[in-house]
This record gives C-alpha cells, structure tokens and sequence, in this order.
C-alpha cells in the first residue's frame, strides 16, 4: 500500500458521472447529505427498500413495482423484494428499437458484424415466435452450447421474453460437462454453434452436440447456428434444424413481452462443479436486472453512448453481466476466440478500431499481457476509453503498476469481486473516487458487506470472511432441484446466522475498500495460522521467470505445510538460485510464514473452462484423493502431473 492513490478523477469527471446525478435526484427524499460515496453507500444499507427503488426509477425499469418493496427483510434466505412486482428482462433490454448500433462481432478468423437495435429486435421476434411454436413458456429451460456470438444473445433475449429460463455452457466444454449442466434442468430447445475458432484452431461442435441431444431425453429441438461453415450438414443430429430455417415460417412483428413475477427464475446459473456436479443456481428476473443495471450505471458508469466489452465466454457470468448492458442502451462488443491470437495486440486493436470505452478482462489475462513485450499504451491509442475492469481473481498490485504505466494513466481501473452466486459483485468501483495499489475501490452500494472474524464479529484492517449482513434483490431464487432449500443454506447461512458468508478471505481496508487474500475453503494454515493463497501468488508472479503459479497446503508432520508449484517461462528451469528467489521475495514481501517448504516445476496448472486455477483439486490429487468432475476442467490431463510426485514424499 502507498501513501497516494494511482488516479484519482477530475472534477469535472466526477460531475458527469451517473453517480453523482443519482445522488442528486435521490438526496431530498433521503434527507441526508450525500456528499461522498460512503454517504451514499450509508444509505443505500440503512435504508435499502428506498434505494433499491430510486435505482428503479433512475433506471426507468420497465415493469409493474407493486406495492411491497421486502418482505422478510430480516431472514436470509427467505428476503423477498419487489414480491408483487411484474417485469420481463428481456422488455428492459429491447427497450431502444432505433438503427443505433446494439452488437459488434469479431471472431478470431476476422469475421466481423454489427447489429442494430432494430434488427436485433426483429431477430429476437422471430426467434420467439419459433420458440413459442415448439411449446417454450413460462418456466420452460432453452440451453445454449454457443460461442459468445450475436445468436447467442437473441436466443437468450427471446427466451426470456417468453418467461423461459435460459442457461448456457461454452463450446470448449466435453459432452460429460455439459451433460452434467444441462441433464439437471432439462431444456427443451438447445441452441448450438456448428464450430468456434480458438487459437488458429477451427473447432466443430457437432459430434458433441450429437452426444449432447443424444442424452437429454426431454430436448425438442436442437437448433444449429452456422459459424465455421457456411452450410452445415445435420446429419445424424436428432431433432436438428438450422437457425434460419427454424425462423423462416414467421413474419417479424411485435415481441409479446411475458411479465412474470419479480423473482421468478430467468437464468440458472451453475458452480464450478470441480468437487462433484455444479450446483444449479437460480436467479431471477428482476433480481438479476437492478443488480446489473446498479453496477452499469453507478459504479462503471454506462452511458448510451459507450461500447462495452468484456473478455467472456458464455459459460461464464460475466456474459450474463455483458448482455445486460443494453438495459442502459449501450453498443456492447462480443469476441470469440484467443486472446493472445495472433498475437498479444488482438483485444488492444479491436478496441482501437471500435472506440471500445469500457474494457473488461481478467486479472490473470492483465498479468499474462504484462509478461509479454506488447505494450496496448505504446502500440495503440485507447483514448477512448475510460475504464478497465478485472474480475476471475484478485489483482496483484504489480497489474495495477502495469496498467497504469503500460496501457493507460487516465483511467479508472475498476477491480470487482462477487460471482455466479449473486451474478454480481460485493466489491467493485467507484467512479467518483481514487485508485490505490492492490485495493478494489469499494463496497458496491445497496450492498450490506462486510468482514467477520471466525467469531462473526465486524473487523476493519484485519483478515476475515466476506459476509453480507442484509438481503439484496439479486439473491437467488435457490437451487434446482432443492425442494426444501438445504443445499442453498449450507452453501451460504450456515456459518453465520441471517448472513450469507461468501468463502472469500478478505481484508477491508482504511480507505474503505477491500483486499482479497483468495478462497477460505483453500486458505493455507500452516502452524495454524490462516494464510491466504492470493499473498502469496503476488509476490511469485512478480518474477519475470514465472508465468503463473499454484499454491496448496499438504498434510504433512501432524500439521501443514505450504507447497508452491509454478509453470515457468519456455527454457527456464528451477534452480537453486530461482527457488531462492522466490523465497525470499515472498520473505521480504510477506512474512516469512508464508514461505513454501516445497517449490516444484510443473508443465501445467489446471484450471477451470472459465480460467480459475483449481487448487482444492490439485490438493485431492497429491493426498491421494479422487477429484469428482474433472469434465469441469479446460485441461484436465494436468492434474496427472501432481500424481505420486517424488518431491513432496520428503
């Protein structure tokens, strides 16, 4: 941590921000003063039911608000908010119908398309219209098995419009880990993609496909989407049609909206699944709507005019996220494909070419870019955009450093942290306030958050868990397939009563915002002394040599001790010099209780389809314990490398 923020924002940044008009509009009927942004955050907690619905007419959501804000306010779970509200998310998305750009498209093989507003509502009609025709409606599941591509968001949008519930899983998953997904909600139409480039690689998706329909006995239609071919052939694909001709017997007209009930379910959303099947989380449609909308708007400050992208695949949160930018009428940017494909610059250059202004990636892609020789700053002109976002993991201070110095002074670099378990953020940015080093900004508004001591007692420049102390309406709904609840409230409530703890390990800092240390449920504790893994990737991933590194405790001596793997740069080897290298800059920069006992080599660290390194995994493996679902995993052959390793039985 330093004495001085990295950026702070111009007056006359903070004067145009969203933030500070909803501050203006909301402060006589909340008669207080709303000076700074923990005034307004204050305020959002104490009196929660007034703020989630001034976001709702800030917002200009479109739906019926009822007369009941919460009920059950005091019980988590069970909080309800907006009971007797009615809402379609799909309505507040399509509400703009003009020629202004809604999607721009790149493919990795440099295919690119844009789509209006309007034409993305006539595909949207069209594709409900098909949709209704197969016996799609309120509650009914639509699957996607999709590239993040522009009929990925129609099918989902025409879904939703329906009532349905949409769910998705990326093209890179295996048959095993869809069918793990969807076998347990049991679509009823399948949108899949015949292909996705990835890499220089052009991939099919059909056999899978074939195997996935195969196996849902329930699908009506399975619809093909061309993208890698112009004409795929559907042979031996049960229940198949093409996208077009699926759409060809319609007329384009009016979509029927279908209000539902506020909290009725939209999307089922799933867990990582490495440590048995994903759970299958809920959330709804108007839960789901203000919680993006409030982070759009507030803490990123999404205009009409800005183009929005995120680095995501549709088999993670955060595409649900990017798509509801066009709640706030915003162009929103889609890439399929590697981003270090040709090479380091391809983000950077679609950004400069499409005027991208809000850039969202991961924090291991920022670091990985940092250990290239591609600097987007000297390269290419991001004058336009204003913000850069993180999430998939904690930002190591050292990204902060390379963001600012490598991509762009001016910019507000807005780290968040939340997950599919709220399809939001806890903690994320602050438009109107300063950047310091290795922290995210602040607690986002409207949420309760905080950080409890093993007793549940609130602390404050200490490490603790992540709770939530109030009920917010992106709560979800439950889990499918859990009539009485129990595997939701063991998930979240059963550590602290009437609050949900979030397995995050934490520190909230003086300036009001928050360090994350990694997950509690594979927080180190050697001696007993609870360490978080997140310590000490920041410090090994600071050496030029190490490309990314894992981090485990291993049962060892009646007690634990810590064992690093890292993956190093091509040529290099660990050495003696090296592992005393990375000693002791976790010494000097930690403590020196954080210093592993073993360093091992490896070729690979698995990681998950959406990126995040699996390390309760990798500690099954070297016990000697079974890892459940690795269909879960991008590249599961690498927990092979942590068999029967020689160099942990001394």
């Amino acid at each position: 941590m330093t004495d001085q923020p990295l950026w702070q924002p111009s007056a006359a940044r903070i004067a145009s921000t969203n933030l500070t008009r909803f501050m203006a509009a909301v402060a006589p009927a909340a008669r207080r003063r709303l000076a700074t942004y923990d005034d307004v955050w204050r305020w959002s907690i104490d009196e929660s039911p007034a703020f989630w619905t001034a976001l709702w007419d800030f917002a200009r959501i479109v739906g019926e608000r009822g007369p009941v804000v919460l009920t059950d306010g005091d019980k988590m779970p069970g909080a309800r908010y907006f009971p007797e509200g009615r809402i379609n998310f799909a309505e507040n998305l399509l509400r703009r119908r003009d020629d202004a750009v809604a999607l721009v498209f790149q493919g990795e093989d440099k295919a690119r398309r844009t789509m209006t507003y309007r034409e993305l509502y006539v595909l949207t009609a069209l594709t409900a219209k098909a949709l209704e025709a197969e016996g799609v409606g309120p509650g009914d599941r639509v699957g996607g098995f999709m590239p993040n591509m522009p009929e990925t968001i129609i099918a989902a949008l025409a879904a939703t419009s329906l009532g349905a519930i949409w769910s998705s899983c990326s093209p890179d998953f295996g048959v095993n880990g869809v069918i793990d997904r969807f076998g347990q909600i049991e679509p009823k139409v399948l949108f899949v993609a015949d292909g996705y480039h990835y890499a220089g690689k052009t991939l099919s998706s059909l056999e899978r496909a074939k195997g996935i329909a195969e196996r849902l006995p329930g699908l009506r239609r399975l619809v093909v989407v061309p993208y890698v071919t112009a004409a795929p052939s559907l042979a031996g694909l049960p229940r198949s049609i093409l996208f077009e001709d699926f759409l060809r017997p319609f007329a384009a007209g009016d979509i029927a909206f279908r209000r539902v009930g506020f909290n009725d379910p939209l999307y089922v959303m799933y867990s990582s699944g490495t440590t048995g099947l994903p759970k299958c989380i809920v959330h709804g449609h108007g839960g789901t709507l203000l919680k993006h909308v409030e982070e759009h708007q507030l803490q990123c400050d999404l205009k009409p005019e800005d183009r929005l992208f995120y680095f995501t695949t549709c088999g993670w949160m955060m595409w649900n996220w990017l798509i509801s930018g066009l709640a706030s009428g915003a162009s929103l940017m889609l890439y399929d494909g590697s981003p270090f494909h040709p090479g380091p610059n391809v983000l950077w250059d679609m950004a400069e070419r499409e005027g991208v202004t809000i850039f969202g990636t991961s924090a291991k892609y920022l670091d990985a870019l940092s250990k290239t020789d591609y600097r987007p700053g000297a390269k290419n002109d991001l004058r336009r955009i204003k913000t850069i976002l993180s999430t998939g993991s904690p930002l190591a201070p050292q990204s902060f450093d390379f963001v600012y110095a490598e991509i762009k002074k001016d910019v507000c670099l807005s780290s968040m942290s939340g997950g599919t378990d709220l399809i939001g953020s806890f903690v994320g940015g602050n438009p109107i306030g300063p950047i310091w080093r290795g922290e995210i900004q602040k607690r986002l508004l409207g949420m309760a958050t905080d950080v409890f001591d093993e007793d549940g007692r609130p602390i404050v420049g200490d490490k603790g868990e992540l709770v939530c102390t109030k009920p917010f309406p992106s709560l979800p709904w439950g889990f499918w397939n859990d009539a009485d609840g129990a595997k939701y409230r063991a998930a979240y409530f059963e550590k602290f009563p009437n609050t949900w703890c979030h397995g995050d390990y934490v520190e909230l800092t003086a300036h009001g915002g928050m360090v994350i240390y990694g997950r509690s449920d594979a927080t180190l504790n050697p001696g007993g002394v609870r360490i978080g893994t997140a310590e000490i990737y920041r410090q090994v991933e600071k050496l030029e040599e190490v490309v990314e590194a894992l981090v485990i405790g291993q049962d060892w001596d009646n007690d634990v001790r810590i064992v690093l793997f890292v993956r190093l740069r091509e040529g290099r080897k660990l050495d003696q010099a090296l592992i005393d290298r990375i000693k002791r800059a976790i010494r000097e920069n930690a403590t020196p209780r954080h210093v592993p006992a073993k360093i091992v080599q490896v070729a690979d660290i698995p990681r998950t389809i959406s990126g995040k390194i699996v390390e309760l995994a990798v500690r099954n493996v070297v016990h000697g314990r079974p890892v459940k679902n690795k269909d879960a995993l991008a590249n599961p052959d690498a927990l092979k490398l942590f068999e029967n390793m020689p160099e942990l039985g001394t």
